[in-house]
């Protein structure tokens, strides 16, 4: 039986929902493969082309900036830690690895920064890597959900179900208004093809969090699994 759309995004969302607790205030996307990776649209519509231009020319020079920064002094924390987030919202792997990596040495207690070390390892695809940094992150702050979520993400990525269910109920257990809990749980029922479980899951999700860019990738995939459903 051929699998849903929903499974395909959800799938590719487990890896990439952002640690936006932990991370630079951002707007959700729209778009759902990727969420904060592209601004959200005006709520009337796509704004007009010159203010899409003058947004992106005020992100490059925010970004340069930083980078100047950086390059004068290379001791400062929250530069470093601000220019790593920008290059992993970029998806410049590389240099957030080697700029956070900065961040970590100079405060190696700071969760933020631990946590999002191991996000750019994740998406540099170094597993081991970022979970001993999620790990790190969780000596820090025990049961802190943004960590343990990203976590249960990774070892779920590396076919490690059954210890990634174990993380995500505990969060759930633990603090049950953690939506990103839910949302990777989703993911795994829909991968497993539990797909109502998977949308009562997702669900709680919008119910908890509607406007978070997990919120909006997890009702266009219920949106999807429900029509699947309905065919069936």
């Amino acid at each position: 039986m051929k699998r849903p759309v929903a499974v395909l995004i959800a799938a590719s969302l487990a890896l990439t929902f952002a640690v936006s607790v932990h991370a630079a205030p951002k707007k959700p996307s729209a778009v759902p493969v990727k969420p904060s990776a592209v601004p959200a649209q005006a709520a009337s519509g796509a704004p007009p082309a010159a203010a899409t231009t003058a947004a992106t020319d005020a992100t490059v020079d925010s970004l340069a900036m930083l980078e100047k920064a950086v390059a004068k002094d290379s001791t400062r924390f929250d530069n470093l830690y601000r220019l790593g987030v920008m290059y992993l919202d970029r998806e410049r792997t590389a240099e957030a690895v080697r700029v956070l990596a900065r961040a970590v040495k100079i405060k190696p207690t700071d969760l933020k920064a631990l946590v999002n070390l191991g996000a750019a390892y994740d998406a540099g695809g170094t597993p081991a890597e970022a979970q001993n940094y999620y790990n790190r992150a969780l000596d820090v702050a025990p049961g802190d959900s943004v960590a343990m979520c990203r976590l249960a993400s990774s070892l779920y990525a590396q076919n490690q179900y059954q210890k990634a269910v174990d993380v995500l109920r505990k969060v759930i257990e633990t603090k049950p208004g953690s939506h990103c809990a839910y949302f990777t749980m989703g993911v795994a029922f829909a991968d497993a093809g539990l797909y109502r479980d998977a949308i009562r899951m997702w669900n709680r999700v919008v119910e908890l969090a509607p406007e978070s860019p997990e919120g909006i990738s997890a009702r266009e995939s219920m949106d999807v699994l429900t029509k699947y459903l309905k065919g069936q």
